[in-house]
């Protein structure tokens, strides 16, 4: 049996928007309540997808900010971006905005992979962004979106699967015949 193939996903957003603990439910199954800032860690996961596997490489990186919006090594080598944002932040989602800029000023390409999410979901009554307006993003943009909380595993894995679908969909553009937008 051949190895699964390789695909770098990149985790980007704002600082305690909940990368790491979105990626650690993912790989580890577990959330991590207590928050130390990430500097960057990268997590492996084999995913099943239409019957292969897929060695996923995750890179949960540090928090974005105005003084460091992103990093140049995020776009070598990367297959596929994971853009979080809190549903409870309209800063964090403001500054996926400008992630995003970022990486296709350095990727040198007018769209790459990604999947959008608004996570926190748990939080819904301090909520200051509406599903429709990250679904709406997400048409814009033509990529895949979902809501999700870390703390109650909820759409945890499908963010994942929704990646490796994008990602599937940028390398093979013409085996599904499907070039559009998937929001969950």
């Amino acid at each position: 049996m051949s190895a699964p193939k390789p695909r770098t996903i990149a985790v980007l957003g704002s600082r305690a928007v909940g990368k790491s603990t979105l990626t650690i439910q993912f790989v580890e199954n577990h959330f991590v309540d207590s928050y130390y800032p990430t500097i960057e860690n990268t997590f492996n996961k084999v995913i099943r997808y239409r019957g292969q596997e897929i060695a996923a490489e995750i890179i949960d990186t540090a928090g974005q900010d105005e003084y460091s919006i992103f990093n140049e090594t995020h776009a070598v080598g990367i297959h596929g971006y994971v853009l979080v944002y809190s549903i409870t932040s309209r800063q964090s989602f403001e500054m996926i905005k400008i992630i995003r800029d970022k990486i296709l000023l350095h990727t040198g390409t007018e769209s790459v992979p990604i999947v959008l999410v608004g996570n926190k979901t748990d939080l819904h009554m301090q909520r200051t962004l509406s599903p429709d307006e990250g679904k709406e993003l997400a048409t814009q943009w033509k990529c895949a979106w979902t809501e999700a909380s870390a703390k109650h595993n909820e759409n945890i894995t499908r963010i994942f699967e929704l990646m490796i679908s994008e990602i599937e969909k940028n390398l093979n553009p013409h085996e599904d015949g499907n070039n559009g937008c998937v929001i969950i």
